[in-house]
């Protein structure tokens, strides 16, 4: 019994033991569940500031990924570029080198050209020298040739005003002739219908020397250029042969067409007067002072169509003047 007594007193001393053991285990997992909820709160928010760290470097790692990508292709673009780059500096160099041989020699034909020209500039310089010789001879002759057509040009001015002279004192002259000429045949054939003297000319009406449309004299023609040979030849014997004369006869028609063996007044008026002209030459004028013209009805006394106008135009014009 007393030894059921110890034990029970044993029992009863021990539990409060367990209690204060109980009681700090208790604590102890509180201390380390607290420990633990702590740490779980602190490892939970490391992990993510973490997993936040971790989702930045990512997105900082897929960045760098599309850059790294983006330089792989430029890396791959500039070799690319270097490449051509290389080869067109190759063919730069190859151009740089050919270019540099045609440089080489240009300058050795430069050099041999400048040569060349220097001799060639020494002979032009001879040249050039002897020509300005020649030049100075050239231009003193020239002077010399000036100074003597200078001489001459006055000569010739003077023998001008000289012949002026001479031929006015001529036509003074061959003026008095012809006014004793026209003198004498004025008084030869005074009376004489339809012949006229008009300025410097004899007018003689075609109707006393010819058939209508005709070139052959009449019987009254014939002796009136017989007078006129005559009287002609009596005046040309007093003149100088140094006066340069001729009798000029003009032949005229009127505007009236022809209808003969002559296809127009051209060639009526000219065979007249070359009809008179014979005459004249057969009656012992001399050719040499005769002359032969035509006008047709281009050189009219009268401007009318009437039969009188017509009458006046159709004429034979006797005309002393000088050659």
């Amino acid at each position: 019994m007393a030894r059921r007594k110890r034990n029970t007193h044993s029992a009863i001393n021990a539990w409060p033991g367990y209690v204060d053991a109980l009681s700090t285990l208790l604590m102890v997992i509180t201390f380390v569940l607290l420990v633990f909820v702590i740490g779980q709160q602190f490892l939970s928010a490391t992990i993510t500031q973490k997993e936040r760290t971790l989702s930045s470097l990512k997105e900082q790692v897929d960045h760098l990924a599309k850059v790294l990508s983006l330089s792989q292709e430029e890396v791959k673009q500039l070799k690319s570029d270097n490449q051509l780059k290389n080869a067109e500096l190759a063919t730069l160099k190859e151009n740089l080198d050919e270019k540099s041989k045609n440089l080489q020699e240009l300058q050795e034909k430069s050099s041999s050209l400048e040569a060349t020209q220097f001799r060639d500039i020494l002979d032009l310089s001879k040249q050039v020298s002897a020509l300005s010789q020649q030049l100075e001879m050239i231009s003193k002759a020239l002077d010399l040739e000036k100074q003597k057509e200078s001489d001459k040009d006055q000569q010739i001015e003077d023998l001008g005003k000289k012949l002026n002279i001479a031929l006015a004192d001529k036509v003074t002259q061959l003026k008095r002739y012809r006014s004793e000429f026209f003198g004498r045949l004025r008084e030869i054939l005074k009376g004489k219908h339809g012949i006229e003297v008009k300025g410097d000319r004899f007018i003689f009406p075609s109707e006393i020397l010819f058939p209508t449309g005709s070139a052959e004299l009449t019987a009254e023609g014939k002796s009136e250029i017989r007078t006129l040979a005559k009287t002609f030849r009596s005046v040309a014997s007093t003149i100088p042969k140094d006066i340069p004369w001729i009798l000029r006869v003009d032949g005229h028609a009127d505007r009236m067409p022809i209808h003969s063996i002559f296809p127009s007044n051209w060639e009526l008026s000219s065979a007249r007067a070359i009809t008179v002209v014979k005459m004249l030459i057969a009656e012992g004028v001399d050719p040499h002072h005769l002359a032969a013209t035509g006008f047709s009805v281009y050189q009219p006394l009268a401007k009318g169509t009437s039969a009188e106008d017509y009458a006046r135009n159709r004429r034979i014009e006797f005309r002393l003047t000088d050659r």
